[in-house]
């Protein structure tokens, strides 16, 4: 059983939202079974762009338009998010990443640069490991690949630590037990996940202004239904699973690119020389985990300077 949210559900429309993309068009495919939605535009080498929660394809806007000018651009809503299908199951990583590589053969592309931040990440990591024949260049956004290091996040803060921001040293991500309960979140959440979206930004970022009324309303509506709440928590659920398969990878032998917020960045530090052969690592400790809101010219300057032959 799959779903796609209804007319009802889904206020605020792709088409509405690609206005705010100038050169790109919507897009949906059948990829093994699943409709998939992504966002087209520019021409040249491909970058294929992958977002994380609590957000979708629009996620990208303040980035994609600048890469259009020199590559062609696609943003897509990974399985389970915005108006791409949520199946029932199917969202490890590896399957995930399954789904991409198969886009990828649809739309006839060779070999592409990958991006993906949070979740998308993830999924961005696990296509390098699974199909590297598919990616010439990666670049990942705070979002590494589960390890078992997840295992050792607290159940609870270190006293002191918790408070209305983030504490870079002591970070306290409790979404990321939250996610795991299945039903219950979708109980507590539906038609109010505006609320969870605000504590999110506020908590996660520096200045959380970067993320506008207009931008966080898109979001909330993105996630308001039980359907989407259940598949995007879905992402968090496979975690264990995802853990297992990263114990079969072998170092990536293609070049990296990883991009460090004040949170993320000494633990990619230490992960990075274990997962790839060729990396490199932007810290940009000056802005939180919304990187493209909060340092969209460094994180452009940082991608040109990679992508350069």
């Amino acid at each position: 059983m799959t779903s796609t949210p209804t007319a009802a559900q889904q206020k605020i429309s792709d088409e509405q939202l690609i206005k705010d993309f100038p050169g790109f068009d919507n897009h949906y495919i059948e990829v093994n079974g699943i409709r998939i939605h992504y966002v087209d535009g520019g021409a040249g080498k491909t970058i294929i762009c992958l977002p994380g929660w609590p957000q979708t394809w629009y996620s990208y806007q303040n980035i994609a338009t600048e890469f259009s000018k020199k590559h062609r651009v696609i943003v897509v809503d990974i399985r389970g998010m915005g108006t791409s299908e949520r199946p029932e199951n199917g969202y490890d990583k590896k399957t995930m990443a399954e789904y991409i590589k198969q886009l990828i053969h649809s739309l006839d592309l060779k070999k592409v640069t990958i991006i993906g931040h949070d979740i998308g990440g993830m999924v961005a990591m696990s296509l390098a490991f699974n199909h590297p024949g598919v990616v010439e260049k990666l670049i990942v956004a705070d979002g590494l690949h589960p390890n078992e290091g997840m295992l050792q996040m607290p159940l609870l803060p270190t006293p002191g630590t918790f408070g209305q921001k983030m504490n870079g040293n002591m970070p306290y991500a409790w979404w990321m037990g939250f996610n795991q309960v299945k039903s219950l979140p979708e109980k507590i959440l539906e038609g109010r996940f505006r609320f969870l979206v605000d504590y999110v930004f506020d908590y996660v970022m520096i200045d959380e202004t970067k993320i506008s009324d207009k931008e966080r309303n898109i979001y909330a509506e993105a996630y308001n239904d039980a359907e989407s709440i259940r598949a995007s928590n879905a992402w968090y659920q496979a975690f264990g699973q995802d853990i297992e398969d990263s114990k079969t990878y072998q170092k990536l032998e293609m070049p990296v690119l990883g991009i460090g917020s004040n949170v993320s960045y000494q633990f990619m530090k230490m992960a990075m020389p274990y997962l790839c052969r060729n990396s490199q690592l932007l810290e940009l400790s000056s802005g939180g985990h919304y990187m493209f809101e909060e340092n969209p010219d460094q994180v452009i300057e940082a991608i040109y300077n990679f992508l350069k032959p």
